[in-house]
């Protein structure tokens, strides 16, 4: 019967230390949409796969989701540009001239 506490709380601790990564829905779904295309992001005059970004944008996200608490924040304040130099970050896809992100 003492048992059962220690088993409880070992199965609720994945989910309690997770809780600080979950990202809002809207914020998942750029994300994933960002990773999933077969675009270029060139950020500091580097060329960066789509998964990279995704990965890249998503750290900026876990270490500032405090100032962005909406999807319109999140692409003013972290996926628009860099956070260090403040240059644009530009996106290059099949058949679409270069824009900025």
């Amino acid at each position: 019967m003492r048992v059962f506490p220690l088993v409880l709380l070992i199965c609720l601790l994945p989910s309690i230390a997770r809780a600080d990564d979950i990202v809002p829905a809207e914020i998942d779904y750029l994300l994933r949409s960002i990773g999933g295309s077969d675009c270029t992001f060139i950020r500091n005059g580097q060329r960066y796969d789509s998964r990279s970004a995704e990965d890249h944008l998503r750290m900026k996200y876990r270490k500032g989701k405090r100032y962005a608490p909406t999807g319109e924040k999140f692409v003013e304040r972290f996926a628009s540009k860099s956070s260090l130099s403040k240059k644009l970050y530009y996106v290059e896809c099949e058949g679409v001239e270069k824009m900025p992100k």
